[in-house]
């Protein structure tokens, strides 16, 4: 088992989708990725800021997951990030209404001193520079980097992420991101040339279609469980970097084949995170229900095909 550091922002959000909609609830991509993490009950510290209005049971809520909380600055006077978005009908599309940095906005990452030493490193969706100190901070290199990023990055950030990219393992990112990020829109030519900047394996996320692992010239495809109700997908992705991690931190092997049931179980833990608002599914989810799923899942893709 190795240990896992977690980077990301603890937040509020404010949702809306074609179901309802929610006043501030607990959010944020360090969270989702700890609350998916825990699944594994594996030494995990997430690393991130709130203000002085966070309230403590959310604090509460990953320490009694079995996340290490110490990495978490709390700014007295601040005030915590803030994200407000509007879903679409076809819930893949949304508009962001509000956006507070907050105490994001001067956030200076410490990696706790018995956290330096951690084999897997998981880089939430932060600035590039955010996510390069942390690597700064760690005292061996790490034996597997997987960093998450978006399309806001590309628009304001793209040398400092080339900078990053050079450093991971692995980058986990959507469809539209990689088409922007390379100016490809075949995913396999798209995946080649994210390839040359520096991530050995590109995850690319294809919500409500499944998710895709290239290596060199080898791809896998998981695809994304049919659900009957998607009411909020704000989480889907963190929720299924979290899984991808744990499962790489609770097995201790980084090959592509072990990578693969990475993958599953990234997506079969975001199909849990869609079912509620905000963290509401993944706060109660039970390890029974976990493995039901992964049998459907299981199921989904098997069959038997005679080749003559």
């Amino acid at each position: 088992m190795s240990k896992l550091v977690i980077v990301g922002t603890v937040a509020f959000d404010a949702i809306e989708t074609p179901f309802g909609k929610t006043d501030k609830i607990l959010g944020g991509a360090a969270t989702f990725i700890g609350l998916a993490a825990s699944h594994f009950n594996i030494d995990a510290a997430a690393v991130s800021v709130v203000g002085g209005d966070f309230p403590q049971k959310y604090l509460d809520l990953l320490s009694n997951k079995n996340i290490d909380i110490s990495g978490i600055e709390i700014v007295k006077e601040g005030k915590t990030f803030f994200w407000s978005g509007r879903y679409h009908n076809d819930m893949n599309s949304r508009d962001t209404l509000v956006t507070e940095l907050n105490t994001l906005a001067d956030f200076k990452p410490v990696v706790p001193e018995n956290y330096r030493d951690a084999e897997i490193v998981m880089l939430g969706n932060l600035h590039p520079i955010v996510q390069s100190s942390v690597l700064d901070q760690m005292v061996n290199k790490p034996k597997l980097v997987i960093l998450d990023t978006m399309n806001f990055w590309m628009d304001s950030a793209l040398e400092d992420l080339h900078n990053v990219m050079k450093r991971v393992d692995v980058i986990t990112i959507n469809d539209e991101e990689a088409r922007q990020l390379t100016g490809e829109y075949s995913l396999v030519v798209a995946a080649r040339k994210i390839h040359t900047m520096g991530p050995k394996y590109v995850v690319i996320k294809k919500g409500e279609h499944g998710a895709l692992l290239f290596h060199n010239d080898n791809v896998f495809y998981a695809p994304a469980l049919p659900l009957e109700e998607v009411f909020d997908p704000t989480g889907a992705g963190d929720t299924f970097a979290g899984g991808f991690a744990g499962y790489i931190a609770k097995t201790g092997d980084t090959s592509f084949e072990n990578m693969k049931n990475a993958v599953v179980f990234g997506s079969t833990l975001a199909s849990f995170s869609v079912e509620k608002f905000g963290t509401e599914r993944m706060e109660n989810l039970e390890s029974e229900e976990v493995h039901n799923r992964l049998l459907q899942f299981k199921q989904l893709t098997q069959f038997d095909i005679k080749l003559s």
